[in-house]
Parts: C-alpha cells; structure tokens; sequence
C-alpha cells in the first residue's frame, strides 16, 4: 500500500512539474490538478498495462520510446476526462511523458529507502530489518 501511495504521489509530482514547466499542459485549480493525478494514476493501472501488452513488439523496436508515446496518450486521455486539466498538444503530452518519465524513476529509486523494500525487477520483497543478538 505504501509503494503505492509513493508512486501516486511520485505521478502526482511529475504531473505538477509538467504543469508549471510545458505550456501546453494546464490546470485551472488545485482540485483539478488533484482529481487529474487521481484519474491518470488510475489509468496507469487499468488502460496503460494493456496498451503496453498490446504495443510491445513496438516498443521493442523502439527500444523503449514508444513506451513513452503510450504515456502521452493516457496524459491526454486524464485531459479528456478531468474538466479543468488541458493538454493542447500531443507535443506538449509527449514532453509531460518525459518529465513525468524521469521523475517516475527517481520516485521507484526512493521507495526501499522509504520501505524498506527491495526493488527487483519482477517484484517488491520486504525485508525486516530486525537483529536478534
């Protein structure tokens, strides 16, 4: 549950500074931006895992890239649902995707050093960090 508030929050971020450094990508009030971190990080759960089931031999060619193409859709997918969050552009989309990208990975890095969980590619395991004399 922990990591999962981590990530939240870690899109929720990543969303805020796409906000105040792209343009093309704006909300109208707090709550906005608030119920549009809510409604992404659920597409992320829900939509984005089938597209990327759906586009991998693609984004295996790409090496990845396309990954973020995929990103940029669930960004204006969250802009379509949520009144009061705009994205102009797929460009702007696309360079929100980036930031959102990065700031993803450092919000991944930093959930063992906040749970005590350590990351391995397939799996969150946690490990107790108990000594018994």
């Amino acid at each position: 549950m922990t990591a999962l508030l981590i990530t939240w929050f870690a899109t929720a971020i990543g969303l805020g500074f796409a906000t105040l450094i792209i343009s093309g990508i704006k909300t109208k009030s707090v709550l906005s931006f608030l119920i549009a971190a809510t409604v992404l990080g659920l597409i992320n759960a829900f939509i984005r895992p089938a597209l990327w089931f759906l586009t991998a031999p693609l984004t295996v060619v790409t090496f990845g890239l396309f990954a973020l193409v995929i990103n940029a859709l669930m960004i204006m997918l969250a802009a379509a649902l949520v009144p009061g969050f705009e994205v102009k552009s797929f460009g702007s989309a696309f360079l929100g995707a980036i930031i959102m990208a990065i700031i993803g990975i450092i919000g991944f890095i930093s959930i063992p050093l906040l749970t005590g969980a350590e990351i391995n590619w397939t799996s969150y395991q946690y490990q107790s960090q108990t000594f018994s004399p």
